[in-house]
């Protein structure tokens, strides 16, 4: 054999060998783990009232790719006051769409090819500020079943929560939608434990500093509560409990809303984590296979990790 022939073929292998050994261990992790997994598209970008928005993204990340469950992909929006023209993310190409996503109107063919996406049965999971957005489009009201702020009041829907007796209630007087008091830790209560996304999850657990919404508003068709939060009148709050866990039956899809995950604290919370998790297999319409975690917060002990 050519002499010149084998020491090209030698020197291509070792360069191939060499780029291997540079990749980041989390990308081949990444590969390896999730070749097979849910996919799962994250959408950011933008947030009005949240301007710390970019450090939730790598948590939310890192939690899918631990898990072993999930392939992950980012669509990150144009800033701020950028043309959202060419920002049209291929639903369609996912089992589930994650958003985070808090702010300029998306254009009308990005708006309906969600709603189609959704409707033809794809999975939705909001989180946090996302039921902040779109106060004017209709169909992701009803996707989302309750909203806040953007100038919503009771023409977006009523103010829905359960009272003491476990009875939801849909209060439909006039008043504006979303608000919380200062972040604190706060006891999380299982409205339905049968539901996959809460099996074997205990009956209260605390969830870590957060904001608790309250005085959400929206249409809440084909909405069900998994989870409450108590809004105590010492942190401003209703003296209610209010909706953090629920989901949405969308025409042919499904929607996981949690009202958790101001900031990297709230997110790091395994109570979160997991139910999250747990939220994303569901609306993807896949089998809920991820175990509850043996460092799940209790009712009187917080549980987080590191990110």
């Amino acid at each position: 054999m050519n002499k010149t022939f084998l020491n090209q073929t030698s020197f291509f292998t070792l360069f191939l060998i060499s780029i291997l050994l540079c990749l980041p261990a989390e990308a081949k992790k990444r590969k390896k783990k999730n070749g097979n997994g849910i996919k799962v598209l994250l959408i950011d970008g933008q947030s009005i009232n949240h301007k710390h928005w970019k450090e939730w993204t790598p948590v939310l990340l890192k939690q899918l790719d631990d898990s072993g469950l999930f392939q992950i992909d980012v669509a990150t929006s144009p800033m701020k006051g950028e043309s959202l023209d060419k920002f049209n993310p291929k639903f369609k190409n996912y089992d589930v769409v994650v958003s985070i996503y808090d702010g300029d109107i998306w254009s009308m063919r990005t708006q309906r090819n969600l709603e189609k996406y959704i409707s033809s049965g794809g999975g939705f999971v909001v989180i946090h500020a996302a039921d902040n957005a779109f106060p004017t489009w209709t169909a992701y009201n009803d996707m989302i079943g309750l909203g806040g702020w953007g100038n919503r009041t009771e023409t977006a829907g009523p103010y829905v929560y359960v009272n003491d007796l476990g009875e939801v209630v849909r209060d439909t007087s006039p008043g504006n939608a979303g608000h919380h008091g200062p972040r604190h830790e706060y006891v999380v209560e299982t409205r339905n434990e049968d539901h996959p996304i809460m099996k074997n999850l205990p009956a209260k657990w605390l969830h870590t500093e957060d904001e608790l919404y309250d005085m959400l508003r929206g249409p809440a068709r084909n909405m069900e509560i998994l989870a409450t939060s108590f809004s105590a009148e010492k942190y401003d709050g209703t003296n209610r409990n209010e909706p953090v866990l629920m989901t949405v039956k969308y025409e042919k899809g499904r929607v996981f809303h949690t009202v958790m995950g101001h900031h990297k604290l709230a997110l790091s919370c395994v109570g979160f984590m997991t139910t999250f998790i747990r939220g994303c297999e569901w609306a993807a319409g896949k089998e809920v296979a991820f175990k509850v975690p043996e460092d799940f917060p209790d009712e009187n002990s917080t549980s987080r990790r590191t990110y």
